[in-house]
């Protein structure tokens, strides 16, 4: 099997490149991290994301008693988005992404719905409605399968799961386009992994 984790151990230096690259909305070459379905700490259930350098970009650590929110992390551990389950009365659940950590009170971003019809497999739409709120964007494909797409408001290919060639789902790519946040990218994928993945991180994990 192709080593999935070339240098776990992020050194500070690492650890800026990897932010810095998420920051990075400005390049003319699409980003492209490698998802790892697994977290490296003991007894924790979560995922690894490694940049094209393999060094560590994003984390992600739950345990076992988790509430139903999952906190995406940068290499220094520093919270990037919070990605919350909210249950509806009529319409099942859905998934609010917050800006921060699970402690910062913050009107959420983005509401992140199973389906939408058609192809649509999920739907992220923007949490106000403001003037120069961001837009909506919809999800095509099977997540279960590696192989979806996030489309923009006007039908363009923002960010795209890859499946990763004899590695099998719990490894796969995410390719997401200049000018698009990274982090907000991989943000969506821990969404749909609670609404797609099996098992999810909120529920049995396997090893």
């Amino acid at each position: 099997m192709a080593k999935v984790h070339p240098n776990v151990v992020p050194s500070p230096a690492a650890a800026e490149r990897a932010a810095a690259a998420a920051a990075d909305e400005a390049g003319e070459e699409p980003t492209t991290l490698t998802v790892w379905r697994k977290s490296l700490l003991f007894n924790c259930k979560g995922f690894t994301v490694f940049d094209a350098k393999g060094d560590l970009a994003y984390r992600v650590d739950t345990y076992d008693d988790a509430e139903a929110e999952v906190v995406l992390m940068d290499p220094a551990g520093r919270a990037a988005f919070t990605v919350r389950r909210k249950r509806l009365s009529l319409s099942g659940e859905q998934w609010l992404i917050h800006a921060g950590g699970e402690d910062e009170a913050r009107r959420p971003l983005y509401a992140v719905k199973r389906g939408g019809g058609g192809k649509t497999m999920a739907r992220v739409a923007p949490c106000t409605t403001a003037a120069g709120a961001a837009a909506p964007f919809v999800v095509e494909g099977s997540y279960g399968r590696r192989r979806c797409v996030v489309y923009d408001g006007e039908r363009r290919a923002v960010a795209e799961v890859q499946p990763k060639e004899a590695v099998g789902t719990d490894v796969f790519r995410l390719v997401v386009q200049p000018g698009v946040d990274v982090s907000l990218a991989m943000a969506v994928v821990v969404a749909l992994d609670q609404m797609f993945g099996r098992p999810s991180l909120l529920r049995s994990w396997s090893s």
